[in-house]
């Protein structure tokens, strides 16, 4: 799909937050809007039978949430999140959003998202509606961390170890990061072939593993770079002995 014709949904149960975006949109000539939804469900019902290119979705909406509708879609649209709250930027991002609009947004923002629209669905992509999907089940390329300051990012590949804590997650990167999200889930996301669960509170980035040493007769310690040292569970310790095989 290239850069004429990129049908949009709109799906926001604010009457002033849809006829913003209709506005915004119609100064654009590669963009036109396909239908508008104000509520869960009925999104779910006309995103699967127009099938658009690209969505804007209100995170909190009736019935069903924006993350509902992504998940209840068989359709797979590119994704733009609109809100008014800056707590769901990191679950946005996560579910393989092209942008997070916080309301309330001018042209100018809307201009900076369309610019990133435009990178991404160009003539030589391939299976453009599809992205939303695939980005959903791809490994991750980066986090999200909340700080004093806003939202940073955090390569995954800086990342030397996830520590469970709860509902939480340490990040162990450049500095330490609390996410929102259990272990399980984050391990879903992560590179099998880069990072390893050797316990069910550690993950260990493969990369930042400095010696595997025999700890007893069925459990492994594993060094990092950093100095650390954790020592893996059974199953953990046969996971690390299958790749070295």
């Amino acid at each position: 799909m290239g850069t004429v014709g990129v049908r949009a949904v709109i799906v926001e149960d604010e009457p002033e937050a849809r006829e913003n975006l209709r506005e915004y949109a119609a100064d654009v000539e590669w963009l036109s809007i396909a239908g508008e939804a104000a509520e869960g469900d009925e999104a779910v019902r006309l995103i699967d039978r127009l099938e658009p290119d690209l969505i804007f979705l209100d995170v909190s909406l009736p019935g069903l949430s924006g993350f509902e509708v992504v998940r209840g879609i068989r359709h797979q649209p590119e994704i733009v999140f609109t809100t008014a709250y800056d707590r769901f930027a990191l679950a946005a991002f996560e579910a393989g959003a092209l942008d997070y609009l916080l309301k309330p947004f001018g042209r100018r923002r809307f201009q900076t998202m369309l610019d990133r629209v435009k990178r991404r669905m160009v003539p030589d992509a391939v299976g453009s509606p599809e992205r939303a999907r695939a980005a959903i089940a791809s490994p991750l390329r980066r986090l999200f961390a909340r700080t004093r300051d806003g939202i940073v990012p955090i390569p995954v590949e800086s990342i030397r170890r996830i520590r469970a804590s709860g509902d939480y997650v340490e990040v162990h990167a450049r500095s330490v990061s609390l996410l929102h999200m259990t272990l399980s889930e984050l391990s879903s996301r992560l590179d099998p072939g880069c990072f390893c669960q050797v316990h069910r509170s550690e993950i260990v980035n493969l990369d930042q593993v400095e010696r595997l040493i025999a700890f007893d007769e069925r459990r492994l310690l594993v060094r990092l770079k950093d100095g650390t040292e954790i020592v893996a569970s059974r199953s953990g310790s046969e996971a690390l002995r299958r790749l070295i095989r």
